[in-house]
């Protein structure tokens, strides 16, 4: 799908407009052009500091918040690469623990577009070669770099001797570029396995254990899966992890959601499982505490959006857009209720299942608001709401945009509320509530 990107500032927004003229962005895989653009600009990722790469279908960013926050709880520094971006495109590439400026990417970018404008790269693989000229530039102890789409064709995957590689939660999607099965996908997920690189993973069924071990066994990586080179449990006000080194003890993540202990242990058994980075338990336990990924369960503080809605309203915003996701937003939205009546503003990109993603949300929900999501295909608001209807929501309409359908709400008094469905749609409900990611 295009990424539609803009931004504020008009020397990084004439780099962008460049790229759109070029017709990049074509929606094929592959490591031929970023290998080929990354030569031309002096191949900055051979010269990265120890990077910890990160894939899965769910899950995979936050636990890229956990790992730089580790790190930085330890003292160190990291750059950080993630996508999509959701208010302003710099989101996308941290520097040694701050968002890139506005100068320094938009000169980035037109280096990057002047060495391989001839080479027709995609949107993502001109960024990460700018993300990886940056970080090849500026001094840092880590870089942890967040898969785009897949892994083993996916533009970062041309990074040769990382630290360690970790896959999150598998689920279905993007099936048109990884295939239509679990084990299809969780292949393509197992391709940034590395030679002699540790593959720290979560625990799956057994058909998708078995195409993990095979396409790591096939590029000679030893894995280390949860159940058997490490594993965790949850107290009530706790999470205990434990490896072959011992045993960790932190508190329950900051992040919310039932989910978010699994992507805390991940985070852990990444770090407890490479030998680059020094990483003290003590870092572990701050790292649960002070992690932030916004749009990912994410509370709104008060603000313009807050201001339409009666005093004590809570509104909370998730990007997740798939079935997998809506299994871990559900269950957070169920524990975040407790009871009360949720009410959901829905926006979802045409090529996502909608009847998936709500399913799981239909027993919660006291009413349904269908909205488009600017700028991109979508599915029909009308559509999204039959669909709703026929899941057993009977309380449903739609909206112009969040703010129309926030203040047409007829929820009495202090409502609880969930936005979800698309990262692009989070972005405008962040813009829109003055509360920009730094």
């Amino acid at each position: 799908m295009p990424d539609h990107a803009t931004s504020s500032s008009p020397a990084v927004q004439r780099q962008l407009d460049r790229l759109w003229a070029l017709g990049p962005g074509a929606d094929v895989l592959g490591l031929s052009r970023i290998t080929a653009l990354l030569d031309r600009i002096g191949n900055p990722h051979l010269r990265l500091p120890p990077v910890l790469h990160v894939a899965g279908t769910n899950g995979k960013g936050s636990t890229c918040a956990f790992i730089r926050a580790a790190v930085e709880a330890a003292g160190l520094t990291a750059h950080v690469y993630s996508s999509p971006h959701l208010v302003r495109f710099n989101e996308r590439i941290r520097l040694g623990g701050k968002l890139i400026d506005d100068a320094t990417l938009a000169t980035l970018l037109e280096q990057v577009l002047d060495a391989g404008g001839d080479i027709g790269a995609s949107f993502f693989e001109v960024t990460t070669a700018a993300a990886f000229l940056a970080f090849a530039r500026t001094p840092a102890d880590a870089c942890i770099i967040e898969v785009g789409l897949g892994g083993r064709l996916d533009a970062t995957n041309v990074t040769q001797t990382p630290a360690a590689c970790a896959i999150a939660q598998l689920g279905i999607d993007h099936q048109a570029f990884l295939g239509d099965t679990a084990e299809a996908i969780a292949g393509e997920k197992a391709g940034i396995a590395k030679p002699g690189v540790p593959l720290v993973t979560m625990s799956y069924g057994d058909s998708v254990t078995a195409r993990i071990a095979e396409v790591a066994a096939a590029a000679q990586a030893p894995v280390h899966a949860r159940g058997t080179a490490w594993d965790f449990t949850v107290t009530p006000d706790r999470l205990i992890y434990r490896d072959a080194q011992g045993e960790v003890g932190t508190p329950l993540p900051i992040l919310a959601g039932p989910h978010q202990p699994a992507n805390l242990a991940l985070a852990i058994a990444t770090l407890r499982h490479q030998t680059a980075l020094a990483i003290p338990d003590s870092a572990f336990a701050s790292a649960a505490t002070a992690a932030r990924w916004p749009a990912r369960m994410q509370r709104l503080t008060p603000g313009p959006l807050h201001a339409l809605l009666p005093a004590g309203a809570e509104i909370w915003l998730d990007g997740g857009h798939n079935e997998a996701a809506a299994q871990s937003v559900s269950a957070t939205l169920a524990q975040v209720a407790n009871g009360r009546p949720a009410h959901l503003i829905l926006g979802m990109l045409s090529n996502k299942d909608a009847t998936g993603l709500l399913a799981p949300f239909a027993p919660l929900a006291a009413s349904f608001t269908a909205v488009p999501v600017p700028g991109h295909a979508h599915h029909d608001p009308e559509a999204l709401a039959g669909t709703a209807r026929a899941l057993g929501i009977a309380t449903t309409a739609t909206a112009p945009d969040v703010p129309t359908a926030l203040a047409t709400l007829q929820a009495g008094e202090a409502p609880l509320i969930l936005i979800l469905g698309s990262l692009y749609l989070a972005g405008e409900v962040l813009r829109a509530n003055d509360e920009l990611p730094d």
